[in-house]
């Protein structure tokens, strides 16, 4: 099965613009998404896929620079861009990731698709969020069969559910079937995803200690546990709501 992993990335974030090109130890924050999804072995192609808004033609220079596939497409409707950028890469399955987590864990990208693909035919959709949230947020990983994907497309409705990809599958149990992969001890209170100044800092702070984007997330717990002042530098920040 062609698992197709599609990164959404833009430059215009409400809360810190163009956080996806600023640096984070040396590269784009959008190329230590890339490079780390890259190092899952479950997946066969990784896609970075952003609007045609004329602010984003920096997005595309940079996947070209780095030989990286690229699409571009709705700047609003990002559900019918992940099913336009699926449909090109000839996807049978799709991993969402977001471009804001820098953070992202392949071992754990891993266990989601491995997931997905050891309960086919009987499930459709798997994640590490929903419906319980157990890993930190930024190794957030939903994966789905590319059918699942365009029934979604072709029966969503509402503004919110063409803008976040996966809703109109959360609210629909009775059309889709759904797994989660969960840890057996609740990190959820870790916060690493980027949104703010704040955010950025505190993802700057990990690579700065480790020096390198090869750490896992458990190497990422082990010194957060070890410096927990590190946390309260984004504690405050709220996630945005859908």
């Amino acid at each position: 099965m062609k698992t197709v992993a599609i990164i959404q990335a833009r430059c215009g974030s409400t809360r810190l613009p163009r956080k996806i090109l600023m640096d984070l130890g040396g590269e784009p924050m959008l190329a230590r998404v890339v490079t780390r999804l890259s190092r899952a072995v479950s997946l066969d192609v990784v896609v970075v896929a952003t609007t045609t808004d004329a602010g984003n033609d920096e997005v595309e220079a940079l996947c070209r620079r780095r030989n990286w596939a690229c699409y571009r497409g709705s700047e609003n409707d990002v559900l019918d861009r992940y099913y336009q950028a699926a449909q090109v890469y000839e996807a049978q399955a799709v991993v969402r990731v977001t471009g804001d987590c820098p953070m992202i864990d392949p071992g754990v990208v891993d266990l989601v698709v491995g997931r997905l693909h050891a309960d086919l035919p009987a499930v459709d959709y798997v994640s590490n969020i929903a419906p319980t949230r157990t890993y930190p947020r930024g190794l957030d990983t939903e994966a789905l069969t590319f059918a699942a994907l365009q029934r979604a497309w072709r029966e969503a409705k509402q503004p919110a559910c063409r803008e976040h990809v996966t809703p109109y599958i959360h609210q629909h149990p009775e059309l889709f079937a759904m797994r989660c992969v969960t840890h057996d001890r609740d990190f959820s209170g870790f916060r690493w995803t980027v949104d703010t100044a704040e955010d950025m800092e505190l993802v700057r702070t990990v690579y700065e200690h480790f020096g390198h984007d090869g750490f896992s997330w458990l190497d990422a717990l082990s010194a957060m546990e070890q410096h927990p002042q590190w946390q309260e530098i984004n504690s405050h920040v709220r996630q945005k709501e859908i």
